[in-house]
């Protein structure tokens, strides 16, 4: 009897070794047939983890008919082999939703400068993908558990208290369930997409990931600001690129009374005809306020992106300034003091 126990788990070592050679074998052969692939090549990586398991597995289940254990060693691995089975599906079904959103953004690559419907089809996945993810965990723990008659005779018990439960764990569980279904709101409905232009809390910044709980915004000085999803379903935002990454810049130029808007302007348009920031669609130069000192005028222009937007406002507050300082510094901003001779002062005499 211990000869053939130790003769099934030489056999149960052999079937598992070869499984995973014969994985090995094959993967080789697919990496060189299609290295080239890009789709059979993201889901050759990402199944690398995962298959020498599931071919193991394959391998013990041929070779069980040769195995001889006893009835209580047989019941047991039984019982091992179906909750391995489960795991390794579990596994294999959440590595292939990575491979799909691998594919995915691939395939919507948001570098481009038109990239909405990139941002809006990676947002959908990141997000579909973390809430199947959730679902495949809880489905599998529930079928692992359900494999041992232990566990099915103790759930009859625990239905009777159910709704106790149930209400207990939705009070415990509010918070991530509100965020849960925040996700699924965000990504059916896209008040913000990964890759957009946000200001949050008055900081401007980028949707790095949206995450199945929370959204990381990373600042403009490389700072992550994490936020809960529920958060950008109950606070006002700013999204700059909501509808298209198209924006319009701005810059104030404060001048003296006697400057000529005309000439501003004229050298407004040759700043913008010169910067490869401008997409060359919108400018115009208008006088917004007065005071008693300086006349306020807003230079206005349009950009492809917030980073073009950016690099014109500096160019153009740059650029005009120096242009009022070298061609026109009499215009610049001045304080007027007009000094009078006092009624009761005597008049001086002339020589």
């Amino acid at each position: 009897m211990q000869g053939q126990t130790f003769d099934s788990i030489l056999i149960v070592i052999a079937a598992a070794a070869v499984g995973v050679l014969v994985q090995a074998l094959v993967f080789w052969l697919l990496r060189h047939a299609f290295r080239r692939h890009t789709i059979a090549e993201k889901l050759l990586q990402r199944t690398r983890n995962v298959a020498p398991s599931a071919t193991a597995l394959v391998g013990v289940l041929l070779a069980s008919p040769a195995l001889h254990f006893g009835l209580r060693a047989t019941a047991f691995l039984h019982e091992l082999v179906t909750v391995v089975s489960i795991a390794i599906i579990a596994w294999a079904l959440i590595v292939l939703t990575h491979a799909a959103e691998d594919i995915v953004q691939a395939r919507y690559e948001v570098s481009t400068a038109d990239n909405l419907h990139a941002r809006r089809i990676q947002t959908r996945t990141a997000v579909l993908r973390r809430v199947v993810t959730v679902i495949i965990l809880v489905l599998t723990t529930s079928s692992a558990l359900m494999t041992f008659p232990a566990v099915r005779a103790l759930g009859a018990s625990l239905l009777a208290s159910a709704g106790l439960i149930g209400l207990v764990a939705g009070i415990a569980a509010q918070p991530v369930l509100s965020n849960l279904i925040a996700g699924l709101q965000i990504a059916l409905t896209e008040p913000i997409r990964i890759d957009d232009i946000v200001v949050v809390n008055g900081d401007w910044g980028t949707i790095e990931e949206i995450a199945a709980t929370f959204v990381v915004v990373r600042i403009w000085d490389l700072r992550r600001l994490i936020l809960p999803l529920s958060y950008f379903l109950q606070n006002p935002i700013e999204n700059w690129t909501y509808r298209d990454a198209e924006i319009l810049g701005y810059a104030y130029v404060y001048a003296d009374y006697r400057v000529s808007v005309d000439a501003m302007r004229t050298e407004l348009k040759r700043i913008l005809e010169q910067s490869p920031d401008w997409d060359k669609k919108t400018w115009n130069l208008q006088v917004t306020s007065l005071d008693e000192r300086a006349v306020q005028m807003r230079a206005l222009f349009s950009a492809q992106d917030s980073t073009h937007r950016w690099n014109l406002i500096v160019q153009v507050q740059e650029q005009l300034i120096a242009f009022l300082r070298e061609t026109y510094p009499e215009y610049l901003p001045m304080t007027r003091v007009e000094v009078r001779p006092h009624p009761s002062a005597p008049e001086a005499s002339s020589k």
